[in-house]
């Protein structure tokens, strides 16, 4: 490597350390904090914010003249996140959770006001929940809909609970929205969500949702298996991991 290629090499890791930096500052730093931080000369310091700022990778504060992070960084975190395919990402820890647990675990989206199975991990077990990919079904009764439901803006779940009729499909399935509003707190409070036979008779549910790099909820992920093995003590395990799981996946979605 010449000393020219060296040089800029340490200049564009000179600067992404600075956007680094300035990641955990909202309110902004100003060339002295930065070459402090970073032990570099002030003049280096004003020369790399100099070209960051040309790109809109940071912007300055005229009244204070501190730095902050740049539109342009938002646009690239849009970028990427359109190219992140979760089924792809999900897909091993899926298959590591459906061993663990073995019982089906399930990847699900939302889709007009439903809940969509975009993914799944068959249990070899041979009396199972029967699911397919592709398969639609209601977000108040449902372990999956319900982690998704619970982590929407208040206008959304509100729109949920009433464009949506409350199908009642087992003498377990929450019908009334002031209840189910409740529920959902409780779903917040622990970060997981449980279908206790309120779809299907006979099938129980944990399920956790799945957040992207703003923070908002864009799926969830579900462990599901007949009453007969998943008793009270499984399915505080199935909770505990799938809670695991799906911040395993959260994080790589940028969370």
């Amino acid at each position: 490597m010449t000393k020219k290629e060296a040089t800029t090499v340490q200049s564009v890791d000179r600067a992404l350390h600075i956007l680094d930096i300035l990641k955990e500052y909202p309110k902004g730093l100003g060339v002295t904090e930065l070459s402090y931080r970073l032990d570099v000369s002030k003049s280096t310091i004003h020369r790399l914010l100099s070209s960051l700022l040309q790109q809109g990778f940071v912007k300055q504060d005229i009244e204070n003249e501190r730095y902050v992070l740049g539109l342009k960084l938002i646009e690239l975190g849009e970028v990427v996140s359109s190219h992140l395919d979760i089924r792809k990402i999900a897909a091993p820890y899926l298959n590591q959770l459906a061993e663990l647990t073995g019982e089906t675990v399930h990847l699900v989206m939302m889709d007009n006001l439903e809940i969509v199975y975009i993914d799944k991990t068959e249990s070899e077990a041979t009396i199972r929940m029967f699911s397919r990919i592709g398969k639609r079904a209601p977000m108040h009764c449902t372990g999956v809909g319900k982690a998704i439901l619970a982590f929407l803006p208040p206008d959304k779940i509100e729109e949920v609970l009433t464009d949506r009729p409350m199908t009642k499909f087992t003498d377990y399935t929450i019908t009334d929205k002031d209840e189910m509003n409740m529920h959902l707190k409780e779903i917040r409070d622990r970060g997981v969500s449980f279908d206790l036979e309120e779809h299907e008779e006979g099938i129980k549910c944990a399920a956790a949702p799945i957040f992207n790099y703003k923070g908002e909820v864009v799926g969830g992920i579900s462990v599901a298996g007949p009453i007969m093995r998943v008793d009270e003590e499984k399915l505080k395990f199935f909770s505990q991991e799938i809670h695991k799981t799906s911040n395993q996946i959260s994080e790589l979605l940028g969370l």
